[in-house]
């Protein structure tokens, strides 16, 4: 069956220049042009990636993510001409999974998408076993659940990729680069505030005392480690 691409933006010229290209490669695309209209489509077709704008008439595009995060963890790609680091960090926050600036490469938002079905096909045939349980922090790879003291923590989307990254290696130092690479996608390895400002996020939420990180430790310049029980 054909992947099912929802493309979600007020501009229907873009709309159908998006749609034709990606029929052309074999995609099924769906369209809408707002934020009520994408929700409706969403649930009725359960697309495999979401390339959604973010100023739309009704409801806007982050909106639209946080909905849509609290249900499925469909791939969803921003697409927008909203290009400040600020924009990008709120995008990531609210669940999306990539963030490309308009004007944009039909060529790159295809490779894109492909590296997203990608990702998500890996995270839906792996077998993983993964259970991190110190007595205090409880990490379950498998049912992207984390719990301190008992205790559930919220975490979105990116900064469970994030954490499950490290968790996965741990014990190992991840250069910023391959962590990037991972969490983000070839497109961000560049972006090291973005990754710091999420470890920091991580921190906090996971962390007796984030100013001294128990699990998440960093080598200067380098990158960083998730501390295996009792590492010093």
């Amino acid at each position: 069956m054909n992947p099912k691409i929802l493309v979600v933006d007020d501009d229907p010229t873009l709309n159908e220049l998006v749609r034709l290209n990606l029929e052309r490669k074999g995609f099924a695309v769906y369209c809408a042009e707002d934020g009520e209209e994408a929700l409706r489509l969403a649930y009725q077709v359960h697309p495999d990636v979401i390339i959604l704008d973010i100023m739309m008439p009704r409801v806007d595009g982050y909106e639209v993510c946080r909905r849509l995060r609290a249900l499925t963890d469909v791939p969803i790609l921003f697409l927008t001409a909203k290009s400040r680091d600020t924009d990008v960090l709120r995008g990531f926050d609210v669940g999306a999974d990539d963030y490309m600036r308009k004007p944009f490469s039909l060529r790159e938002l295809e490779a894109r998408i492909l590296a997203l079905l990608k990702r998500r096909n890996r995270g839906e045939s792996a077998q993983l076993s993964e259970i991190f349980d110190d007595g205090n922090l409880r990490i379950d790879l498998n049912l992207q659940a984390v719990y301190r003291r008992g205790q559930p923590i919220r975490l979105t989307p990116t900064e469970f990729r994030l954490l499950a990254c490290l968790v996965r290696d741990q014990g190992k130092v991840l250069t910023h680069e391959e962590i990037l690479r991972k969490v983000w996608g070839e497109g961000y390895i560049d972006a090291i505030p973005t990754l710091s400002l999420y470890i920091r996020y991580l921190r906090e939420k996971i962390e007796d005392d984030p100013g001294r990180p128990r699990y998440i430790r960093n080598k200067w310049g380098v990158g960083y480690w998730f501390a295996r029980p009792g590492e010093e």
